[in-house]
């Protein structure tokens, strides 16, 4: 281009716009989020800005779409993409295709944000939640038919349970679109009228495998089932927003089967119960029965062997009553020995019969308890059991 020749604004957008876009093809710039404007589209549109300026942002619908988290106003962000000219305005852009927020990560940030979502709308309310079967007959299972979970929960069912009947809808339990899979599967299996209960979950992993049970379509979903959800995502620490918002939470696949058969098994154990004493309550109505019938025979007897009886009685209860005296003599005689006994072990002869002794000062009759108050040549009398001794200090 001449010098001081004249150029079209357009001309002069076009050759800044080369200028700009061939030499920021990726870069990487931190700021804060305002103006976020996310229309029907799908695009997102915001201005990232610091202290002293700022720049207008856009990202496109594909790379808008998956994000993890939602943007919102005040949100430090760090932001990849190209800078670029919007020529209808001449403005200068930023094209995004990544945004990670500044200081959390973005899973834990749009796990906080459902979060925050979902509890304001009262989905973790337990007054919403419905009460799980108390006898399942048959039980749906949502999980990858692959995967260590469907075969903890067989186990146990098989074990534990026998008869109930177990429904898999296998579906992917990580990565993209596994959401919608779980999410399809529960409401498919609302469908079916004679499920009691689902169990929807996987075994353990790492965060970003056990994403699909916070994404906010399956919360939905759970929520939505009008057959009870007990949610078993193999993790013990972290609670995934499945586990807020479904019926029961249980920690492990395992676990889940043990609760859903929970109230069967006691049953079985109070049958069983049951059982045992209705056996002893028959074998003691029996027995009565059969004293009562023997009772009778021998009512039904002749006089005379009911006189023979009788006298056998009358010699047996004055058995009876002898022993019954002497028994209460000999009791009262060892009552007599045991308080003669404590008698004598109270007497003072007693204890001085054992080697004690009684010392007294002779002139005052004082009991003498220790050498403290006396003093060489003072004269002791000392009660033996039999004897009296009359004794001088000469030292203490």
């Amino acid at each position: 281009m001449e010098k001081n020749t004249a150029v079209s604004v357009t001309t002069l957008i076009h050759l800044l716009q080369d200028l700009v876009e061939d030499n920021f093809v990726d870069v990487l710039v931190q700021g804060e989020l305002s103006n976020v404007s996310q229309p029907a589209s799908g695009h997102c549109y915001f201005t990232l800005k610091d202290t002293k300026t700022q720049i207008r942002c856009a990202m496109f619908r594909s790379h808008a779409r998956v994000l993890n988290f939602k943007p919102v106003d005040g949100l430090a962000v760090i932001c990849r993409g190209r800078v670029s000219i919007y020529p209808q305005r001449g403005d200068l852009q930023l094209i995004v295709e990544g945004i990670e927020p500044v200081g959390i990560g973005s899973l834990q940030l749009a796990f906080d944000q459902l979060k925050q979502k979902l509890e304001a709308e009262g989905l973790f309310d337990v007054k919403r939640k419905q009460a799980i079967p108390a006898f399942p007959q048959t039980i749906a299972v949502v999980t990858s038919a692959s995967g260590a979970a469907i075969q903890d929960i067989l186990n146990v069912l098989r074990r534990r349970s026998a008869g109930v009947q177990i429904l898999l809808r296998s579906v992917r339990v990580q990565g993209a679109g596994a959401g919608a899979e779980i999410a399809s599967a529960i409401i498919e299996l609302n469908k079916e009228p004679e499920i009691d209960v689902l169990i929807v979950g996987r075994g353990g992993g790492s965060r970003e495998d056990l994403w699909a049970f916070n994404e906010e379509i399956v919360a939905r979903a759970i929520v939505a089932s009008k057959i009870p959800v007990i949610s078993a995502v193999g993790h013990e620490i972290d609670v995934s927003i499945s586990d807020l918002v479904a019926d029961l939470r249980a920690p492990t696949p395992s676990a889940a089967a043990e609760l859903v058969v929970q109230n069967r098994l006691e049953l079985e154990r109070h049958l069983d119960q049951l059982t045992l004493r209705l056996a002893a309550q028959m074998r003691a109505r029996l027995s009565l029965f059969k004293s009562h019938l023997q009772g009778l025979e021998k009512r039904l007897k002749g006089p005379v062997e009911q006189l023979k009886m009788q006298g056998m009685q009358l010699q047996q209860s004055a058995l009876r009553l002898e022993q019954a005296i002497y028994a209460v003599i000999e009791q009262r005689n060892l009552q007599l020995a045991v308080l003669v006994g404590r008698l004598e072990s109270l007497s003072p002869l007693a204890v001085l019969s054992r080697g004690y002794s009684i010392v007294k000062h002779l002139h005052t009759s004082r009991i003498v308890h220790s050498a403290k108050g006396l003093k060489d040549g003072d004269l002791l009398e000392i009660q033996l059991a039999e004897d009296k001794i009359v004794a001088t200090v000469t030292e203490k």
